[in-house]
């Protein structure tokens, strides 16, 4: 009988791995269709859709091994992250999927949410005031209009899977919908700034570094005190608080 592996839980939803088919259980069943029509219609390898009974999601595991981990370096080749961009830049020229997601929708939205969060952190001691408005100062690069593009919305460094400088497939996306192309690059190299430029070299066109370094201070201030409440360590080496720190 194959083990049963807890891969992420907490109180919103948890993904088991049981042998090569991931059971991913959540309560709220349009973020589980916004998965299933997302991997649907991306022009990028995705993960089979076993079966679907709702709350429950199956899916194949995708070959190959991640990208890297958030506070660890990656062992991944300059030519793997290019081939990261490169996939990238083909999902960011799909057709834009027909829902909006789930994501900020404009700027306006999300300076206000910004605004309550930096307040929270530094009124509930959770990271100290100074480092808290440094990254709120750069964070303002991102609070422009951006042309919506179809993007992943949560393309952290461990969804992408590569073997060797193959890209085999890019998995959760159920924050899938019309965003800033920008912050999905920004997403997949935080705390791997020094990937950035493989990423570019693959995504083959100029990108704007002040606004990819305002997502990096803005997807951080955001997380830090939502990964606290629900037991992850944004304070690990080279994690969300480090990437706030390197801003200083």
């Amino acid at each position: 009988m194959d083990e049963v592996k807890v891969v992420v839980a907490h109180s919103e939803r948890a993904t088991l791995r049981v042998g090569d088919v991931f059971l991913k259980v959540d309560a709220d069943e349009a973020r589980i269709d916004v998965e299933v029509e997302a991997m649907a219609l991306a022009p990028v390898p995705t993960p089979e859709v076993l079966w679907r009974r709702p709350p429950v999601l199956a899916i194949a595991a995708v070959p190959g091994t991640a990208l890297g981990r958030l506070g660890e370096p990656s062992t991944a080749s300059p030519a793997a992250w290019a081939a990261a961009g490169a996939a990238i830049r083909k999902l960011h020229d799909a057709p834009l999927p027909p829902w909006t997601g789930r994501r900020r929708r404009d700027p306006d939205e999300l300076a206000a949410e910004l605004d309550g969060e930096c307040e929270l952190l530094v009124t509930n001691g959770v990271l100290p005031a100074d480092l808290v408005n440094r990254n709120r100062q750069v964070a303002e690069a991102a609070l422009r209009p951006w042309p919506p593009a179809f993007t992943h919305g949560d393309l952290q460094i461990d969804h992408v899977f590569v073997d060797g400088d193959e890209v085999t497939g890019i998995i959760d996306w159920s924050e899938a919908g019309r965003g800033d192309a920008l912050f999905d690059l920004a997403t997949l190299t935080l705390g791997h700034e020094e990937c950035l430029g493989d990423v570019i070299a693959g995504y083959g066109t100029d990108v704007e570094l002040d606004v990819i370094r305002a997502w990096w201070s803005s997807r951080s201030l955001l997380g830090v005190r939502w990964l606290v409440e629900h037991g992850f360590d944004a304070f690990a080496p080279g994690c969300e608080v480090d990437v706030l720190r390197s801003r200083m």
